[in-house]
C-alpha cells in the first residue's frame, strides 16, 4: 500500500457495513488507497459477510484496482483503486445478501466513471436490514435523480431469504458533476399507496391480511385520503418463499416516504402490516421531507455535489451521523445540523445543510 493510504476505523458510531460501503465508494471516486479496520466490530457476526465482500470485489473490478484481506469474516481490508472505467460487471452474493446494498456502494462509482455502466446484481431483493428493492425504485431513485443522476433499474427476478436468487440490472450514465438539492418544504400528504406480496408456497390470504391491517392502522390517523395497497401473488418473477409489504406516501411538494416490513415465520400477517403502517406514520409525523431511511442514503450525494444542499429531516439517525462522519473524513464537504425553526417544526425536525465538495468527473 502507498504511503498516502487513508485509514478508516470501521467500528466508529453505527459501526456497520455502511462505513465500509461509503469508504470504499469514496476511495474509488477519489482514486486514493484506503485501509479499513475493525470492520463491523459491534455486530453479532463481525467482519465481512457475503454481501459486503461482493460489494468490495465489485468496486475493485469497476476501478481496476487491487484488494487485500477480502475474505468472509475478515475485519480488515486494503483497497487500492485504479481508474473507474465503467462497462459491464456482474456481482453475485450467492446468498440472500441484499442487492440494494450492492447498489449503495456501486452507484456513486458509476457516476464518476469514464463510460456508462451496466451492473448485473444478484442476491436478495427484499432482505432484512436493507432497503427493499421496491423502496430503492419508488423512493430512493426519484429523489436521487434530483442530483442529476441518470439511472435505469430493471428488476428481473425477486429473491428471498435464505436462497436469494434475485436479479437486478442497473444501468447508469456518468455525469460531469452532481447538482445540490433543496428539500425543505414538506407540503401536504396527497397520496398513499403500496404493495403487499406473497411469493412461493405462501397463501394469498397473507397479502390481503397485511394490506387490510395496514389500511386500518393508517385510517386511525389519516381519514381523508384514498389508500391503495395492492395485494399480489408473485409467481414467475420470484425465487423462494417470502411475504412483506411496502407503503408509500407522497406530498404536494414531491417528498416521498415509506414504511415497510417483511414477514417472518410465526409472525401474524396483521402484525407485519401494522408495523409497516406505523413506520410510515412515524415518518410523516415529524414533518420532514425525507424518511429515516432516505436521509443517510443521500449524504454521499450531498457531499459530492457542487454547492449547498439542504434537507429537512425528522430525528437525525445514527446511520446519518455515521455517513456524515465518513463523508467529512474522505471529502472536503462540510455538514451542519440544526433544529428547524418554523411553525410546522417540532423538537424532532432538523435541517441538514452541506457545503458540497464539488467533485468533477475528469473524463467528461
Amino acid at each position: 500500500m502507498a504511503a498516502t493510504t487513508f485509514e478508516m476505523d470501521g467500528s466508529v458510531m453505527e459501526g456497520g457495513g455502511q462505513i465500509l460501503r461509503l469508504s470504499a465508494a469514496l476511495s474509488c471516486i477519489h482514486g486514493t488507497s484506503i485501509k479499513i479496520n475493525k470492520i463491523r466490530a459491534g455486530r453479532s457476526t463481525p467482519g465481512l459477510r457475503p454481501q459486503h465482500l461482493t460489494g468490495l470485489e465489485l468496486v475493485r473490478d469497476m476501478s481496476e484496482g487491487s484488494l487485500e484481506g477480502a475474505v468472509i469474516s475478515s475485519s480488515e481490508i486494503a483497497l487500492s483503486p485504479g481508474q473507474l472505467k465503467g462497462g459491464s460487471h456482474i456481482a453475485d452474493t450467492q446468498t440472500a445478501g441484499s442487492v440494494t446494498l450492492l447498489m449503495q456502494v456501486a452507484l456513486p462509482c458509476c457516476l464518476f466513471s469514464q463510460n456508462p455502466s451496466q451492473l448485473q446484481l444478484k442476491g436478495g431483493t427484499n432482505a432484512e436490514m436493507a432497503p427493499q428493492i421496491d423502496y430503492t425504485l419508488k423512493v430512493f431513485k426519484p429523489i436521487v435523480e434530483r442530483f442529476g443522476v441518470n439511472m435505469d433499474c430493471d428488476l428481473r427476478m425477486r429473491g428471498y431469504y435464505p436462497k436469494g436468487g434475485g436479479e437486478v440490472v442497473l444501468r447508469v450514465n456518468p455525469i460531469k458533476e452532481l447538482n445540490p438539492i433543496n428539500m425543505t418544504e414538506r407540503g401536504n400528504i396527497t397520496k398513499i399507496y403500496g404493495r403487499a406480496f406473497v411469493a412461493g408456497v405462501l397463501p394469498f390470504k397473507l397479502a390481503k391480511d397485511m394490506s387490510a391491517a395496514a389500511v386500518r392502522t393508517i385510517r386511525k390517523e389519516i381519514k381523508d385520503l384514498y389508500i391503495n395497497i395492492q395485494s399480489l401473488q408473485e409467481k414467475d418473477q420470484a425465487c423462494g418463499n417470502g411475504n412483506g409489504i411496502i407503503i408509500i406516501a407522497e406530498s404536494s411538494t414531491g417528498c416521498i416516504f415509506a414504511g415497510s416490513s417483511l414477514g417472518k415465520k410465526g409472525v401474524y400477517a396483521d402484525k407485519v402490516g401494522i408495523e409497516a403502517a406505523e413506520m410510515l406514520l412515524r415518518n410523516i409525523r415529524h414533518n420532514g421531507c425525507v424518511d429515516e431511511f432516505l436521509q443517510d442514503q443521500l449524504i454521499v450525494y450531498m457531499a459530492l455535489a457542487k454547492g449547498v444542499s439542504r434537507m429537512r429531516t425528522g430525528p437525525v439517525t445514527l446511520h446519518t451521523q455515521t455517513a456524515i462522519h465518513v463523508a467529512e473524513q474522505l471529502t472536503k464537504a462540510k455538514f451542519l445540523i440544526r433544529k428547524a425553526e418554523d411553525e410546522n417544526a417540532n423538537n424532532d425536525t432538523h435541517i441538514i445543510e452541506c457545503q458540497g465538495a464539488g467533485m468533477e468527473n475528469p473524463s467528461l
